[in-house]
């Protein structure tokens, strides 16, 4: 008996399994940017995400200093790298960013300044799988990734030539 369940246990995985792979091969399971992730593939990116953040993300203080010319650099790599997708100072989303799937978080309306500067850190060092966030780590230095997530921090307070620099930035690929 207890046999037999065990092999209508295993049967019933295998069947899962296989359907699944299916599912994959014969195209059911979305791939198109503008279509919608069903509740389980959501569920299991943000947590996949949350749990990863969590383990990997630098726990320790920004080691770039506040200052103006710090704020500045994070503003033009900003400007260089963020701004298409996730808006600029004018807060005018992009072509770009309308059509990606995920949506990027629009920060210069919506911001990020509560976040943690090491869990900023690691988005930008890392990326985000199955999203159109990239992974700088290999195009920016730790350095550079510093100075865009102190920027982060204190977009919505910036000291006078920070938010000067800040404001020129426009939006870009409307």
């Amino acid at each position: 008996m207890a046999r037999g369940i065990v092999i209508g246990i295993l049967a019933t995985l295998v069947v899962i399994v296989v359907l699944g792979y299916a599912a994959v091969e014969l195209g059911f399971m979305p791939a198109n940017a503008d279509g919608k992730a069903s509740k389980i593939e959501r569920w299991a990116a943000r947590t996949s995400l949350r749990a990863t953040i969590a383990r990997q993300a630098p726990r320790t203080p920004n080691p770039v200093a506040l200052t103006d010319e710090n704020l500045i650099s994070g503003i033009k790599l900003y400007a260089a790298n963020c701004a298409i997708c996730h808006g600029a100072s004018d807060a005018n989303r992009s072509n770009i960013a309308a059509g990606l799937y995920q949506s990027p978080p629009q920060l210069a309306k919506d911001g990020v300044e509560d976040d943690p500067e090491g869990v900023t850190f690691w988005k930008i060092d890392h990326g985000i799988r199955f999203t159109g966030m990239p992974a700088f780590g290999h195009t920016l230095n730790d350095t550079q990734i510093w100075q865009l997530a102190l920027f982060l921090k204190h977009m919505d307070s910036l000291p006078p030539g920070p938010d000067r620099a800040w404001k020129a930035v426009k939006s870009v690929g409307r």
